[in-house]
């Protein structure tokens, strides 16, 4: 949910493994994962998902 809510406010892939102490690549698979399960296929369209659905803060 971290790595969504991150994203979907435009952080990159870096900023977002520096804030959750995991790794450019893990977070990459995390958002391969986001994206199979919302049906988005890109960060906006997980930003769009994300205020549709209240997720973000």
């Amino acid at each position: 949910m971290e790595v969504l809510r991150l994203a979907a406010r435009g952080l990159s892939n870096r900023q977002i493994g520096e804030r959750l102490s995991i790794s450019n690549r893990t977070v990459g698979h995390h958002l391969v994962h986001i994206y199979d399960k919302t049906g988005r296929r890109s960060r906006a369209g997980v930003a769009v998902f994300a205020m549709e659905h209240r997720l973000l803060p």
